[in-house]
């Protein structure tokens, strides 16, 4: 499992100095499925808007 999850959203709640990655767990979706041709094709629904 990945040690750090590098973030360049900064305006997302879960955004950390050094483009870091502070939530718990990430959920990234396909808009096809369960299949992706590229990075294009994926969503992160981890992300809210930071207030």
């Amino acid at each position: 499992m990945a040690q750090d999850v590098l973030c360049e959203v900064n305006n997302c709640k879960y955004w950390d100095n050094g483009n870091k990655c502070t939530a718990e767990s990430i959920y990234v979706i396909s808009h096809n499925g369960r299949e992706a041709s590229d990075m294009g094709e994926t969503d992160c629904k981890t992300f809210e808007k930071e207030h």
